[in-house]
């Protein structure tokens, strides 16, 4: 059988996009899985949508109301008796200059694309040393490695994912848990139309290299490639320029940032 067959895997952020995709997908790999994100009807049709939709529990979370996500951990742990793998996915975008966005915006984008993996993970790891395994598969992007205009937000959250998981990773290295830290390009998702907007408005609208990246199903093959093979860290994605731009941002930061300025809104 596969390597997801009989695996519990909670999944957030799974009523589109990546998370949906991640779902029909795992379905299909005989996983059994729970199903999060604030709406339920809409977790309801992914679920049907499934292969196996008798293996499938809806955990409705909102991963902005912090104090009831311990409760929503114990709920999800409960639906199958043990979690193996969970897929931090929920999150939010941001586009603006820094100069025009509020500080909620700010704090709203690091609250539920960081403060909420964490929280919700420090609910799992007790779980999952107890149990003696486990494995937290972080959904970041590429502005985790990199920061471009029009993103500050998002990427300050991004990168600190990086940060806090390769700190655990380190720690529970011979505890049988392990972290796969999974940085997407752009994949075609409703990721821009519920971005917000500097004074905290919805951009309502899909970017031009969303509408045109890497299809959702595609995007979840990889992902599931990248955990099944235990990798710490794994580029998602078909555009060889965001491979190419990890590269020199990592050996000539000053030249990324030449190329990266000119795309500041005139």
């Amino acid at each position: 059988m596969g390597y997801y067959n009989n695996k519990v895997v909670w999944i957030t952020g799974a009523s589109s996009g990546i998370g949906e995709a991640l779902a029909s997908a795992l379905s299909a790999q005989g996983a059994m899985l729970i199903l999060s994100s604030r709406r339920a009807s809409e977790l309801a049709r992914v679920q049907q949508a499934c292969s196996n939709p008798e293996n499938v529990k809806i955990v409705t979370v909102d991963l902005l109301d912090t104090p009831s996500l311990g409760d929503k951990a114990s709920e999800a742990w409960a639906a199958f008796g043990r979690i193996d793998i969970m897929v931090h996915n929920g999150g939010i975008s941001q586009r603006g200059l820094v100069a025009e966005t509020s500080m909620q915006v700010q704090r709203t984008v690091m609250e539920v694309d960081y403060f909420s993996y964490v929280e919700l993970t420090n609910h799992l790891l007790p779980r999952f040393l107890q149990q003696g395994r486990g494995h937290f598969v972080i959904i970041s992007s590429v502005m985790g490695k990199i920061g471009t205009p029009m993103r500050s937000a998002y990427a300050a959250a991004k990168h600190a994912l990086h940060g806090f998981f390769d700190c655990l990773r380190a720690e529970v290295f011979d505890k049988n848990i392990q972290v796969t830290i999974i940085t997407p390009g752009y994949v075609r998702t409703n990721v821009t139309m519920n971005a917000l907007k500097g004074d905290g408005t919805p951009v309502a609208e899909v970017g031009h290299n969303i509408a045109n990246g890497l299809p959702a199903d595609k995007a979840a093959a990889q992902i599931l490639k990248a955990v099944a093979a235990g990798r710490f860290e794994a580029y998602v994605g078909k555009n060889s320029s965001e491979k190419l731009a990890l590269l020199v941002n990592r050996l000539a930061p000053n030249l990324l940032h030449k190329i990266v300025r000119k795309q500041v809104p005139k």
